[in-house]
């Protein structure tokens, strides 16, 4: 699961992404509200976790934004402004969740856990068509046959299994798998898709895995 901090306290951010990176987490942290929407707004991360006041944007005006632009990413907001007013303004904006500082970190952990069963993202495997993905082994399963994926392959599987028909991008894929600092290129993603088609067909999955020209790729049960 992958989680963007978006905190002009460095020294906060930094500690946060320890601690959750630390429980398995994928992290990444920015410092200001403009560079915040910019990492947001790719698409490729699970939960959101926003201060309130920092330069360029402030956490309000940030959920906001996300929301006109139908983002539906879970938003933590963690703040020091604790009135009435500050937290109906948060949850009103598009925040799921207001945490004022200090917080203790199990109840960072305990909402982050929340936020992400409500959306589906704690399961034990994800099921499209014949075919599951256990996430716990690796393994992927079709009737008595299975094999198991490599790493980048069952990200790149369970990107696609949970968004089934929707279409990906191959730059969405990139940076969900890969990131954003990474030095992998669209071929990459081609060549795990080309890795996966083989093992789905092994298998005899009824799943394709659609390529679209120029739009990116999707699932289809034949």
């Amino acid at each position: 699961m992958k989680i963007l901090i978006v905190e002009d306290e460095q020294l906060l951010a930094n500690a946060v992404k320890l601690i959750l990176e630390s429980k398995g987490f994928t992290v990444d942290a920015v410092y200001d509200g403009i560079t915040g929407a910019e990492y947001a707004q790719t698409g490729v991360y699970d939960l959101l976790i926003l201060d309130v006041m920092m330069p360029g944007m402030d956490g309000f005006s940030l959920a906001k934004q996300l929301r006109d632009r139908k983002c539906a990413t879970p938003i933590l907001m963690l703040t020091a402004k604790s009135e009435i007013d500050d937290r109906i303004q948060g949850l009103n904006a598009g925040a799921d969740y207001y945490l004022t500082k200090p917080f203790d970190t199990r109840e960072l952990l305990a909402c982050i856990n929340a936020l992400l069963r409500r959306q589906g993202g704690q399961v034990d495997e994800l099921v499209f068509g014949n075919t599951s993905l256990e996430l716990g082994t690796g393994l992927l399963v079709c009737g008595n046959r299975s094999v198991r994926l490599s790493a980048k392959e069952f990200d790149v599987m369970r990107f696609l299994m949970q968004s089934k028909e929707q279409i990906l991008p191959k730059e969405t894929i990139l940076e969900r798998v890969w990131g954003l600092d990474s030095d992998a290129v669209e071929n990459n993603v081609e060549v795990y898709v080309g890795f996966l088609r083989k093992k789905l067909a092994n298998i005899g999955s009824n799943i394709q895995i659609v390529a679209l020209r120029r739009l990116g790729y999707h699932l289809e049960v034949t």
